[in-house]
Parts: C-alpha cells; structure tokens; sequence
C-alpha cells in the first residue's frame, strides 16, 4: 500500500509539471493571426497584387540599397498569385552573387492589395585572418602570392577549393604527391561575421621516381630512349641489394655479368652503365619529381624519337605508375616498336622555277636512308627555322610567298616508302605596304633605313631575318618582341609588313663617388645617350628630358681619383652620314692626366707634387666607316685618324725621358664583318672579324737622324697588325617561355703584331 502511494505521488508530480509546460508553452503564440495573412497561404483564386514597401534585414557588411537593387525588387511593381515567380527570381538574382549563405522572402501584412515584404539575408563571413601549420616560412610566404588571400573578403566554397588546390598543386610540384589540406574555420571576436582560418597541411613524404622501365623496345636501348625524357629522371641510387624490376607487364632481367664480359662489355660506356644501373646510379642535376604533365610530354619526345629513327608505327601502348615499398614510384612504360622503313624514290611535281636536280640537291635525301618525317618536313621548309637552306627559303627568298609542299606517299612495300613531292609556287609576291608601330621616341625613319623589307621589292624571307637582326643591333627595342607581321594579299598578289616594335631604354648613365684618406675625391660621372638627336638640340620642345630618335650617340665621362688622375673624355656618332648610306662618322676627345703626387714623408697626396709630376694627353679621333657590298653587306671598311700629344714632367715613363712631349699621329685601317646576333650583346649564331693596320708616318725616312736625338720619342713611329675572329655556335634549341635561352659556344682566335 505504501509503495503504490508513492507511484501515485509521482506520476501526479509528472502530470502536473506537464500541465504547467504547456501552458508556459502556450504563452509564446500569438494571441491572433493576421486573416489576410492565412488568405494569402491558402490562397487559390489569381489575385493582382502590388508591392507596398520592402524591408531588408540580416545585412551586415553590404548596403541594404545595393541588396535591393541585385534582387530586381521595386516598390510598385505589380505580381499575380498564385501563380508569380517573381520571388524565386528576386532568391535566383541573389544567389548568383555568391554572397549568402541564406535568403528568405516574408510577407509582413497585407493592406488592400499591397504587400508589404521582408527580405532577410544571410551574409557569407569575411575572412578576418588566416595562417598555415605544418610548413615552413618560406613555403607560406610562396603560397601567400598564388592564393591572394585579402582580409575581410568573402569566404566562399570556392575560396576553400581554391586554397585546396593551390596547396595542393603547389607542393605536387615539389615532389609531393599525397599532400592533405584541411580549412578549419573559427568565428572571429573582433570583427562581427568574420571568421579566420586556419589551414592544416600535411605534406606527407616527398615521392621521387625509383625507376623508369621500358618493355617492348628489342631494337632502340633503354637508356637512349631516357635520355628522350628530360622532364622525367631517376633518382639516384647506392645500394647493395638492387630492387626487383616487375610490374604487369613482366620482369625485366638485368645484365648478367658472365654475359657482360662475354660481350666484352667492359669496352662499352653503355653497357656498363647498363651493369651497374641497379646498384649505383648518380644523378647530380636531377629531382625525380614526378610530373604528370611533363611526363606526357617525354611519352612524345619517345616517339618522335622512334619515328626519326624510321620507326614510324611506333607506339605507346600502355603505362604502368606504381609505388614500391618505399613509396617512391616505379614507372613502366610498354611500346611497341613495328617495323623499321627507309625512303624510296623521290619525285616532284608542280615544279617549273627550279629543277628537280636542284630541288634534290637541297632536299639531300637519297633512297635507302632511314626514315623520318621531320626531315623531310624540315627540308622542305614546313618548320621554319633561321637557318634557312630548305626548299622553302629557296622560294621564299626568291618572292614565292605562296609556296606550298606537300609530300604524298605514293607506295608502301616491305620497308621501303617512295614519295611524290607536289608543288604549288604560286605567283611572286611584292612588297606592298610597310608599316612600323611601338616606336614611340625613335622616329620612323631611322627604323626604315634599317630594313631591307622596302615597298615594290620582291618579297623574301632572308630579308625578314635580316632587318629583325639589324633593328636588335641598335638596341632601341626590347629583341625578343621585333615581330614582322606579315599579311599576304592573295587577290593582287601583295604582301603588307606591319612592324610592331617595343622600345626600351638604351641610355647609361654611371655614377660613383668616394672619399680616400690622404686621397681626396673620387668618382665617375658618364651619361651615354644612344638615340640622341643634335638635329633637335635647339628646340625647347624635344628635351624630354633629352632630344631624341635620330638615332645617334652622344658620350660624356668625367672621371677623377683625386690629385693623382684625372679624366675628361667625349664622343659623338653619326652612324648614317648624309642619311642615304650606312657611312659612318665619329668625332672623339679625350683629356687625361696622370700624376705621382704621393709624398713617401707623410704618405699623403701632395698638391705640389701632382703639379710637378704629371703626364697629360690629348687625344683627338676622327672616323669614317662605310658598309661595302662585296663580298657580302656584312662587310665594312673604317678609316681612323688619331693624334695623341703627351706631355711628360719629371715623370719617368719612358727611358732616358722624363721631361718633354711625344706626338703619336696615326692611321687605322681595318676591315671587318659582323653577322652575330640576334642580340648584340648575347649573339646565339653568326660571326665577327676584324683585320686591322695602324700606321703612322715613315718618320726615319725623312729624318734618319731621328732615333739619335735627344727625345726619340717625339714622333714614334710603329706598324700594328691585329686580327680576330670570333664564332658563335648554338649547342642546344632555344627553350623558355619565349624561346630565347639557349647554351650557346664561343671560338675566338686573335693575332696580333707590332
């Protein structure tokens, strides 16, 4: 009895607490609800409606107006319902702004038939800061600059996938292929809908390239065709117990030594690499990262390798990437080779300027040579190259603009491909329009005097090449952006030039300035304007800041090491003489003084020294330069005439004569040519010589008695022969995002006599 009493008393407490909970429950409901509201929500008969007033809320950052605007909702705008999509619109409009993370539409009170609305929104966070754990300082502060992550902009999906993927791509670069990225995201208390992130990473180990095996290749050795792939290397290796070669494709055997020696291997540089590939392998310039992207690339290279060997049906036929047991990657690539084919017979067709002995003569392929097609691409002038002496320069240079060749293949049999050359020259082309543009200070005709294309001549590809080399050689325009737009004119068989140029600056200026203890000031001052314009030099209005565009150069240099040198030189160029011809002029002075001022008492510079013991020369140059046309108009001939007068005073420079003056009147011959460029600064092909004879008067003829004298040394008389020559060789095909840096050899040879 007494515990069915206290069930009772329990059960009647759970009861009446319940009671209570539902009428506190009750309290929070509204005591009425708007009956217009309720017709609105079970409305079933089309009604017009009009917008009454709407009311934004929600916004944190943005402006309630601009809200409104990108939502298309406007007071007085008139909708049916049921049945009006004009608020599924107004959501769309918003959402594609990718600034909310919730958008509600509520329709407050109805009056009539006006609506008055609540537009309430959600906006996304703002970044308030981030940082990254797991990753070195240097790290973070190379992705600070490929993520652009700025404060208080939004934070969106596509903001966390783009920090992912960048991280992600950044480190796979760096030979990391399993890197993991985690966002967490943390409300920020300083600024109000703002969160900072914090952005895990988890690099993982660095996944090099074990090894790379080829499976199938019976006639070409593995190692040539590694060679092929230069962005994917081995890494290198030190072991004793050589990993086992396999993957689905098989097992690869590895040199057996008794089979090495046997071959007499040991005379063999591959074979022994081949040897000892299992257990040493030294790879100095090599990451071994693993590049998706580049490895497709090598999977090219290794055919067009096979292809110039006449291994034209070559062929990938799969791949295998996998990890060993320590997690680097192991690579097997399967080919299959087919068969190995050989040029036939060659004929031509189409051909009336050049005959076909010619034309096989610079094609220089005969029957029985291997097969490769990018041979015979390259000889007939289908890959351009500046080197010319393909068939299509042959055109080209000749105003066939519209030359095409084709190389059909006639007959397969056995291993063995005759060829039919078609031919379409098509009409001589002429220059028609030349036009010149990006030569914003250098005036139009100082470029055209430089370019060999000249409206009405015959078009030719040589003189293409040639004016690009030239207009590099004046240094005003940046090299690598010379480009000749050329736009042939099929109708009327023209072809217009469009020159688009980049100028840079080619101006120097060098300055230097020191204080010596016991020696004073001393400095370099020295301006070298190389497109200056004395035409312009009295107009106010070309200095900007300097008259230029006439193409000329102008040289000023100051020089001083206090008391005991001092230096004054000036040069003035006119490398186009009367305007018409390359003949050039150049007017030098030069003033300079040596002095052995230093006092050995009190190891200073002494001033009375320096005005006792000096020697000072003047020096005054005149020169003309002409291009000549034979043997080529790479050629030059220049004519010097220098006095320099030295004035000695208790300066011992020469035997038996400290004090007095030496007159040095001299001419210079020399012949030279120049075909190095493109560039030059940095020439990649071409050659310069030099043969030069400076003379000065027969002096002995006309006095014997001259070397007796007291001062032999006032009119010197000597002969120099100097010689050069200089070649420059390209060693590697250009690479780079512009294709202009290339490993490039120089062979000099220099004589000289006196």
């Amino acid at each position: 009895m007494r515990r069915f009493f206290l069930r009772f008393c329990v059960v009647a407490i759970v009861i009446l607490a319940s009671t209570i909970s539902l009428f506190a429950q009750d309290t929070t409901r509204p005591s009425s609800v708007d009956p217009k509201l309720l017709e609105w929500e079970n409305a079933k008969i089309v009604k017009e409606y009009t917008i009454g007033g709407i009311e934004i809320s929600g916004v944190k950052h943005l402006d309630s107006s601009i809200v409104l605007s990108i939502s298309s909702l406007q007071v007085g705008d008139k909708f049916n319902h049921p049945g009006s999509d004009i608020f599924s619109k107004a959501i769309n409009n918003l959402w594609r702004q990718k600034l909310f993370s919730d958008i509600q539409i509520f329709v407050t009170r109805i009056e009539g038939n006006k609506v008055y609305l609540e537009l309430n929104v959600r906006e996304l966070p703002r970044l308030a800061n981030y940082k990254f754990i797991g990753i070195k300082k240097s790290e973070v502060e190379d992705l600070q600059g490929k993520i652009q992550l700025a404060r208080q902009t939004i934070i969106s999906e596509n903001t966390r996938r783009r920090i992912k993927e960048e991280t992600t791509k950044f480190f796979a670069n760096k030979g990391f292929q399993n890197v993991q990225v985690t966002i967490v995201e943390k409300p920020d208390t300083v600024y109000s809908n703002s969160n900072s992130l914090i952005i895990y990473v988890d690099k993982g180990k660095k996944v090099r390239i074990s090894d790379v095996s080829f499976y199938g290749n019976t006639n070409v050795d593995e190692q040539k065709l590694k060679k092929k792939m230069k962005g994917t290397k081995e890494m290198s290796r030190i072991t004793l117990y050589p990993p086992k070669d396999s993957s689905r494709f098989g097992i690869r055997k590895s040199l057996d030594f008794k089979e090495y020696v046997k071959d007499w291997g040991f005379l063999s540089l591959s074979k022994t690499k081949l040897l000892l590939d299992p257990y040493f392998r030294f790879k100095l310039f090599s990451s071994a990262k693993f590049d998706p992207k580049k490895f497709e690339e090598d999977e090219d290279k290794v055919l067009n390798y096979y292809n110039s060997l006449g291994y034209r049906d070559a062929q990938i036929i799969d791949t295998a990437i996998s990890k060993n047991s320590d997690g680097n990657l192991n690579i097997a690539i399967k080919v299959s080779e087919g068969h190995k084919y050989y040029f036939g017979n060659i004929s031509w067709k189409g051909n009336s300027k050049y005959p076909d002995t010619l034309l096989n003569a610079i094609l220089g392929i005969n029957k029985g040579d291997i097969y490769n097609v990018d041979i015979l691409n390259k000889r007939l002038g289908k890959q351009a190259s500046e080197e010319g002496g393909d068939i299509g320069s042959l055109y080209m240079d000749d105003g066939y603009l519209f030359y095409r060749a084709e190389a059909v293949e006639t007959a397969v049999y056995n291993d063995t491909i005759d060829h039919e050359i078609r031919i379409v020259e098509g009409p001589q082309a002429r220059i028609k329009n030349v036009t010149i543009a990006g030569n914003d200070k250098t005036k139009d005709y100082v470029v055209r005097r430089e370019l060999s294309t000249i409206p009405g001549n015959l078009f030719s590809r040589a003189d293409l090449i040639r004016s690009s080399r030239d207009l590099g050689q004046l240094q005003y325009f940046n090299q690598e952006s010379i480009n000749p737009g050329v736009v042939p004119n099929a109708e009327d068989g023209t072809v217009d030039i469009n020159w688009k140029l980049e100028e840079k600056s080619s101006d120097q200026l060098e300055l230097s300035a020191g204080w010596g203890g016991g020696i004073g000031l001393t400095g370099t001052l020295g301006v070298s304007f190389n497109n200056f314009s004395i035409h312009n030099i009295f107009k106010k209005s070309a200095w900007d800041p300097l008259p230029q565009g006439d193409g000329q150069k102008l040289s000023l240099r100051i020089q001083s090491n206090g008391r005991a040198f001092r230096s004054y030189s000036f040069s003035f160029t006119e490398p186009w003489l009367g305007g018409k011809k390359r003949n050039s002029l150049t007017i030098a002075y030069n003033n300079s003084k040596y002095s052995n001022a230093f006092d050995p008492f009190t190891g200073t510079i002494s001033k009375a020294l320096s005005d006792s013991n000096y020697l000072k020369a003047n020096s005054f140059t005149f020169s003309l330069g002409k291009q000549l046309k034979w043997p080529d108009d790479y050629f030059s001939l220049v004519y010097t005439l220098n006095f320099t007068q030295y004035k000695l005073k208790n300066y011992p420079i020469f035997q038996n004569l400290s004090n007095g003056v030496s007159n040095n009147f001299n001419l210079r011959i020399a012949l030279q040519r120049s075909s190095a460029g493109p560039s030059p600064i940095y020439p990649t092909n071409g050659s310069n010589f030099l043969a030069s004879l400076q003379v000065t008067p027969p002096y002995s003829l006309l006095n014997p008695n001259l070397i007796d004298s007291r001062n032999p040394y006032k009119f010197p008389e000597y002969h120099k022969w100097r010689f050069n020559e200089e070649w420059y060789i390209a060693l590697t095909k250009p690479i780079g995002i512009e294709h202009n840096k290339m490993l490039v050899i120089k062979l000099a040879a220099k004589y000289g006599f006196l």
